[in-house]
């Protein structure tokens, strides 16, 4: 069973930048797809980024250009840095990962607030 945990939110100025990083358990961490995930308050939980193990990405339009997933499969982690930061993007973020039979997983998710 995989476990995730969520690192680097926080407070930041609108046009500021933090990165986000998920451990991740397992063993075949190089195979896994993952992702990060947003909740804004009221809303639901809205796909933000995705990467494969080809190392391949994807991102949502509210965020292309400005965020960027990447992952150390020596360290099982995936990371989201993100920079040029809107007060639109205060939310909850939660890490993904989906593992080779198809499972999905979510980390406790962490805060990250923009404001001025």
């Amino acid at each position: 069973q995989v476990q995730l945990v969520e690192s680097g939110g926080g407070l930041v100025q609108p046009g500021g930048s933090l990165r986000l990083s998920c451990a991740a358990s397992g063993s075949r961490f190089s195979i896994y797809t993952m992702g990060w995930y947003r909740q804004a308050p009221g809303k639901q939980r809205d796909l933000i980024a995705t990467i494969y193990w080809g190392r391949t990405t994807n991102y949502a339009d509210s965020v292309k250009g400005r965020f960027t997933i990447s992952r150390n499969n020596d360290r099982n982690t995936s990371y989201l840095q993100m920079n040029s930061l809107k007060p639109e993007d205060t939310a909850v973020y939660v890490c993904y990962a989906r593992d080779t039979s198809g499972m999905n997983y979510w980390g406790q998710g962490t805060q990250v607030t923009v404001s001025s």
